[in-house]
């Protein structure tokens, strides 16, 4: 089969990067030849910058993104039983998607006439978790209903995937030099019971031939088996699926719903990848050669994807393509992504999951399931393995605990604080013995400030005095950054794991979502600076340490006002929990400095000397 190249241009990008440079040039032109004024400058234009970037969203807010698809109305309606037809009315979209290259592809699909004799039924599968309705027009899954979640966009009434009357998975395939449009076709549907198992199998007549889709749902599941046979066509036969186009938004913030939609993939060999709605630009095709083991859409909570039980090149997934759509409001709310297979004399057989991106479950599925919603970004390589073991601490401390996950982050930031306690001691000591060893080094670098190997010798005889090294500043430290992976996994976790979502806690009424009163934000600030403050009682005077002693909590807090209240609770309880070791450690300095502070009796009275 053909290869495609991409398409479109990245020119949005190389803007950017010139409107960066751009703003970094000027910033330098700016800043004043003196040391103390350059660094009250560039903390003042940081302090803006960050500033204008908080309060402009908030002043001049965009356009609200809808929340559903409008396509044209949905194929499902309202059915009773397991497989009850409601003969609703649909009306397709024709959406074009890329065909393999190499053979010129002719659309075959049913005649004018025959489609307007035909009319859609909806049927429904369910088993404990969920509810599936399929369509006789192209044997497509339409939606996929989930009892046990809840919309938390102001609506009443449970999650249902799908995309205006669009299918979230559908058909096609390429026989010979011809491009069947298999969800143009109508199908004759048969329901059958596997022991618990329940099996819908569609099929249709197609150029002489005859294709058949079977879904075989499990039974308490987000999973149903697709198998796909095509007999009596022209070979080579490649199976084309489409994933969904997109997702209604069923979330508080509906903003940040759309900008996680993606596509992800997993090569055999172990990769994966996401491609954001948003990176190919409206009509660009990006291509990604396989083979693939699973190809998913998801949005921040759920995923609907396909996983390929024969992981070798004739079962896998050869390709994966997907396409941009036009904006909405400058947002991607829609793309398009095919999956090809190569349609053998056995068919193609896949696992698809429609259903929410449960941590536990994923795992279960194998192939490293889990990774169908990266967390990272670029930084996924460092920020994934600190994400896996903070998600199996949190879900273990929640099975053990039996609590709400409010207390169990409250829980969480104490038990790491005390953890780290003995190695923050050490590092706030080296740093008090460093503050003394200063003016030594000082000296010694005067004395010998012309013989450098003198100079060398008398300094690692200084270090040698105090029972330290060159080398203590920089390992006392690392207790220090500990904490900055696993709150940087926390920041993604939080962006995507389904078991926060609508989770209330104490005035929050979800702690995956900002703080709606933004007084924990304020809290975290407050107890970052109350901390910094105190860290820096009896160490002499430094006006940059002044500065960033008021301008670094300000700055947190502002950034506090996006992110997930549940987030912003883990600093403030670390910050609290960190407050009676940094004031114990101030003591110990001016001890160690000969400034205590002491409190006698004088005639009756007290005075300070």
């Amino acid at each position: 089969m053909g290869r495609f190249v991409a398409v479109g241009s990245r020119r949005g990008a190389s803007r950017g990067v010139i409107r960066s440079i751009r703003a970094v040039t000027i910033l330098s032109r700016t800043l004043s030849p003196s040391p103390l004024v350059m660094d009250k400058r560039f903390f003042l234009a940081l302090l803006l910058t960050v500033g204008v970037i908080l309060v402009t969203p908030r002043l001049f807010p965009g356009p609200p993104i809808p929340v559903t698809s409008t396509t044209g109305d949905s194929l499902v309606g309202p059915t009773v039983g397991t497989m009850d037809s409601t003969g609703t009315a649909a009306r397709q979209n024709a959406v074009s998607t890329a065909t393999a290259t190499g053979t010129p592809a002719t659309m075959q699909a049913a005649s004018a006439d025959t489609t307007a004799r035909f009319t859609p039924e909806t049927l429904r599968l369910e088993n404990t978790v969920a509810a599936y309705y399929f369509s006789t027009l192209g044997a497509s899954l339409m939606s996929a209903e989930l009892p046990n979640y809840q919309r938390l966009n102001g609506d009443s009434g449970v999650v249902r995937l799908q995309h205006g009357a669009e299918p979230l998975i559908r058909y096609r395939l390429i026989s010979g030099r011809d491009t069947i449009a298999l969800d143009r076709l109508p199908f004759t549907a048969t329901e059958e019971r596997l022991g618990a198992e329940q099996r819908l199998t569609f099929t249709a007549a197609v150029n002489g031939g005859t294709v058949r889709i079977a879904y075989t749902l499990s039974v308490d599941n987000y999973l149903a088996g697709i198998t796909v046979r095509a007999e009596g066509i022209p070979a080579p036969a490649f199976l084309l699926t489409s994933l969904p186009t997109g997702f209604d938004s069923q979330e508080r913030n509906i903003k940040e719903d759309v900008r996680s939609l993606g596509y992800a993939v997993r090569t055999v060999a172990g990769s994966e990848e996401l491609i954001h709605f948003s990176s190919p630009d409206p009509g660009e095709r990006l291509v990604r050669p396989g083979p693939f083991s699973w190809a998913v859409a998801k949005s921040k909570y759920f995923v609907v994807g396909l996983i390929t039980r024969d992981t070798t090149a004739a079962g896998a997934i050869a390709e994966v393509q997907v396409r941009g759509a036009e904006r909405v409001n400058k947002e991607a709310v829609r793309a398009e992504a095919t999956a090809i297979t190569p349609l053998g004399p056995s068919g193609v057989a896949y696992d698809l999951y429609a259903g929410p991106q449960e941590w536990k479950r994923l795992i279960a599925l194998g192939q490293e399931f889990e990774n169908a919603n990266p967390v990272g970004g670029w930084l996924s390589g460092i920020v994934q393995p600190f994400a896996t073991i903070v998600m199996r601490m949190l879900l273990w401390m929640k099975s053990t605990l039996g609590i709400g996950y409010g207390w169990i982050l409250v829980i969480f930031g104490v038990a790491l604080r005390l953890l780290l306690w003995p190695l923050n001691s050490k590092m706030m000591r080296t740093q008090i013995k460093m503050s003394k060893l200063a003016p030594e080094l000082q000296e010694v670098q005067k004395k010998y400030a012309t013989d450098r190997a003198k100079q060398q010798e008398a300094m690692m005889k200084v270090y040698a005095d105090h029972g330290m090294n060159p080398f203590s500043q920089l390992t006392g430290c690392l207790p220090a950054l500990l904490p900055m992976p696993i709150f940087m996994a926390l920041f993604f976790v939080f962006g995507s794991t389904i078991e926060f979502r609508g989770v209330p806690f104490l005035w929050f009424p979800d702690i995956s979502v900002a703080d709606p009163l933004y007084l924990i934000p304020i809290l975290m600030g407050a107890t970052m600076y109350l901390q910094t403050w105190i860290s820096q009682r009896n160490v002499p005077p430094n006006p940059q340490m002044q500065m960033m002693t008021w301008m670094m909590p300000l700055m947190m807090t502002g950034f506090g006002f996006f992110w997930a209240a549940g987030l912003n609770l883990y600093w403030f309880v670390q910050n609290l929990a960190a407050i009676p070791q940094t004031w114990l450690i101030a003591n110990e300095r001016a001890k160690a400095q000969g400034t205590v502070v002491a409190v006698v009796s004088d005639g009756g009275g007290k005075s300070k000397r």
